[in-house]
């Protein structure tokens, strides 16, 4: 099941996300996921690890159907606060969804794979649940600030203890090995230190600057078949035709 955040740890992360310094870059990641992911308004989408949905604000607003699924009620219970019941919520953990074979257009992953057991399961399963579109956003491992996270977690208590940290590379092969060889996209943003500054941010939204393999947010998007799952059906047989193995047609 991995790390479930605690009511502690949901109340530094809503304190965390009520900088400004901090929003903005939550607001470029959640425009990231927005420009790579593509979501119609018709479409609905399976948020994995949905945590208090910061970065969901664009896709409701577009229209998107929106289910989220944490393990974490306070999680949870943050959301609620944020969207109330336009977003469907489900307690449940990634490596076993409560849903269908592709009941979903798409799934998603936001800073969710850092802290499960088992991810190639879990990845298995998004691609399970949705028929379009697979995306993982994740802290990139070969960010400058990926390594200064790293290195707090070492010397002090921090979430960042529990998190595992990927490239890009990594997850792309995740996905190739739960969801085959699919196309895939990938992009990053908040290359630079310092993003307050109009200049800086036409850099971060430019698509040349986030195909930079070194931002510390990076987001990967698969097109996905979809799957279907097979089930053997017993026939009942007259008594006759069981003996001889031979069925009238």
């Amino acid at each position: 099941m991995g790390y479930v955040f605690d009511f502690e740890d949901a109340r530094n992360y809503a304190r965390w996300a009520e900088d400004p310094a901090n929003r903005l870059v939550l607001d470029m990641e959640a425009q990231l996921i927005m420009d790579v992911l593509k979501p119609d308004p018709t479409d609905s989408v399976l948020v994995i690890g949905c945590g208090p949905g910061i970065r969901l604000i664009p896709m409701a607003a577009a229209g998107v159907s929106l289910t989220a699924i944490d393990p974490s009620p306070y999680m949870l219970d943050l959301l609620a606060e944020r969207f109330g019941n336009t977003v469907d919520r489900h307690r449940g953990v990634a490596e076993a969804l409560p849903f269908e074979d592709n009941a979903f257009n798409h799934a998603c992953f936001i800073t969710t794979l850092e802290f499960v057991d088992d991810t190639q399961k879990a990845l298995a399963e998004a691609c399970r649940v949705a028929k379009d579109r697979l995306f993982v956003g994740f802290l990139n491992r070969y960010a400058i600030k990926s390594v200064k996270r790293r290195i707090e977690g070492m010397l002090n208590h921090s979430l960042y203890n529990r998190a595992q940290f990927f490239s890009i590379w990594q997850v792309k092969q995740g996905i190739r090995a739960a969801a085959g060889d699919v196309p895939m996209e990938w992009r990053t943003v908040c290359q630079l230190p310092d993003v307050s500054t109009a200049f800086h941010l036409r850099l971060e939204r430019s698509i040349m600057f986030q195909k930079c393999p070194f931002g510390a947010f990076a987001g990967v998007v698969a097109d996905l078949v979809p799957r279907f799952r097979t089930r053997l059906l017993k026939l009942r047989l007259p008594t006759k035709a069981a003996k001889t193995g031979i069925v009238p047609g």
